[in-house]
């Protein structure tokens, strides 16, 4: 196996904890914020501003390259890394989530899911060892079990999801094939917390190289997913990484690192990017606004990005007003800079022993979302 997680600190005044997972695309220091690359390419960004931004990892989309261009062309052109001229880490998850979305497009059994392409409308059918086939062709270096991710609040399905999920994590470990890929199991239950133990102490007997916590951060409340992670972080093996999907806001990386997680995704930075909207320590930022229309300063100061380094809040809105490219390309280099940083001062300050009072002077003075200025 060429993986190999390393805890280097444990932090004693929460759950918070800093080590480096090791990859056949090179090391990841967690903890870890992957800009999303659903199409084998992170909006409005070229692998060379992700690299000089320093991202460790990026995430792909399994669904959406499955039905285009296809896992077996990018397999012929070399695979996902060689495709999209990124050489460092990528994980892909299995499509589940998206394919779970479509509602009135899939149907469900044990064997797997039937789906309609969003695209075409053309037909489809996933199951375990097809979304393993898919991700192996794929190439990533961590790639995900298919599971059921089922609404946070119904007991009754979130009971039949984890039955589910389980009997695919089982056909997923047997049917992998490739040894220079992490396979990551998906830890699911909802908002009950006798199903996340259940599925955590269930996984946990499979020897997964990493776990991932899956159907969170998808309707219930903050103080719900705090608990959720609280009650799996403590059941998953110490020297593993856990994953949370889809959990990326600046407020939230805080309150779960400090509950125990090492790696993050998520679409957020990047899409709220391309509405004009940029993070600031005090909160977002909507340069639509009119209030910046002469505005001379940079989205904020003492950001060492490129944008804030170069251009005004006026120029940065005049670009939006105008739809221009470049304003998507500023204001979302400008996003990922800003987790990307965060999340190296956040891991400094597991390693030095001062994350504590990092999260408390941060969130003194971050509004979350309440407060876009």
């Amino acid at each position: 196996m060429s993986f190999k997680f390393t805890l280097l600190y444990q932090d004693r005044a929460s759950r918070a904890r800093a080590g480096v997972f090791s990859t056949p695309h090179g090391d990841i220091p967690t903890p870890v914020f992957a800009p999303v690359g659903t199409q084998a390419t992170v909006k409005a960004m070229s692998p060379r501003d992700l690299e000089e931004l320093g991202a460790p990892l990026i995430l792909a989309n399994t669904y959406h390259l499955y039905l285009r261009p296809g896992a077996e062309l990018i397999a012929k052109l070399g695979g996902l890394h060689r495709f999209m001229a990124w050489n460092g880490p990528i994980l892909t998850d299995s499509g589940g989530f998206q394919v779970f979305s479509l509602q009135s497009l899939r149907q469900v059994d044990d064997d797997g899911v039937i789906f309609r392409s969003h695209l075409d409308g053309s037909e489809h059918h996933f199951t375990p060892e097809k979304a393993i086939r898919v991700q192996e062709l794929l190439g990533a270096d961590i790639i995900m079990c298919l599971d059921e991710c089922a609404p946070p609040l119904d007991r009754a399905y979130n009971e039949e999801a984890l039955r589910r999920t389980h009997l695919w994590a089982e056909r997923c470990r047997e049917a992998q094939t490739r040894d220079d890929q992490a396979l990551f199991g998906i830890v699911q239950g909802g908002v009950f917390a006798d199903l996340r133990r259940e599925s955590a102490e269930f996984l946990t007997t499979l020897d997964f190289p990493g776990y991932a916590i899956g159907g969170l951060s998808v309707g219930e409340t903050k103080a719900q997913m705090h608990e959720m992670l609280e009650v799996t972080t403590a059941l998953l093996p110490a020297d593993r990484p856990r994953y949370l999907m889809g959990v990326g806001a600046p407020e939230d990386l805080f309150e779960c690192v400090a509950r125990g997680v090492d790696m993050f995704d998520c679409v957020l930075p990047t899409r709220i990017a391309r509405n004009g909207a940029v993070f600031t320590r005090r909160g977002r930022l909507n340069l639509r606004n009119a209030c910046h229309a002469d505005d001379p300063n940079p989205i904020e100061e003492n950001c060492t990005c490129y944008t804030c380094r170069t251009f005004s809040r006026a120029y940065l809105r005049h670009l939006i007003q105008a739809k221009e490219i470049l304003g998507l390309h500023l204001t979302t280099l400008h996003n990922l800079h800003f987790l990307l940083e965060l999340m190296r001062q956040i891991r400094q300050s597991i390693l030095e022993g001062t994350f504590v009072e990092l999260k408390e002077a941060f969130l003194a003075e971050y509004p979350g979302n309440q407060n876009e200025a």
